[in-house]
């Protein structure tokens, strides 16, 4: 009788489990943690603003902000946030971007170019962090403009949201391949 007890267990999944197995692992990186005052009628109250880009190392990544009265729920917004922006960037063999392009976003403008493998990523600030997460290996980036961490971010983003494989201009061209 036992032995049917556990069979009927192993068969019996809990609704509430968590099964991960079929999504992609994500990695977070925090860019910024700022102590943001706000001045009311009673006195100043105090949160906090977190910048996190997540991604998952392989061509997916996303920029999240968020801010919550304290440091872990700012942290955790902040994660949702990214995971609902998410874009998919294209990668090449060599771990690198296809072609050159330039984001912007507010006053920041980012410009990348593809480099040749085992040159690492030569990026400052918030921009390695972005092409870190998303999963590129080999590029070359200047930012120009601003040095607002959020705003380089996203410049960052746009650039790599632009980006387009060979596939992708033949299809849009109507040409077929030889």
């Amino acid at each position: 009788m036992s032995t049917d007890l556990k069979q009927i267990n192993k068969v019996k999944k809990n609704p509430r489990s968590n099964n991960s197995n079929n999504e992609p692992k994500f990695v977070e990186r925090l860019i910024k943690i700022s102590r943001v005052s706000k001045v009311t009628k009673g006195g100043k109250k105090l949160s906090f603003r977190a910048i996190v880009v997540i991604g998952d190392e392989n061509g997916q990544v996303g920029v999240g902000v968020a801010k919550a009265d304290d440091v872990v729920n700012a942290f955790k917004k902040a994660k949702t946030n990214g995971r609902k922006n998410l874009i998919k960037v294209p990668i090449t063999k060599a771990l690198s971007i296809p072609h050159n392009v330039t984001g912007n976003f507010g006053a920041c403008k980012i410009i990348m170019r593809p480099s040749i493998e085992g040159s690492g990523v030569v990026a400052g600030g918030a921009v390695r962090t972005v092409l870190e997460v998303a999963g590129i290996k080999n590029v070359i980036a200047k930012q120009l403009g601003s040095n607002n961490l959020l705003n380089n971010a996203r410049a960052s983003i746009d650039a790599l949201d632009n980006l387009t494989t060979k596939s992708q201009v033949m299809k849009k061209r109507d040409i077929t391949s030889k």
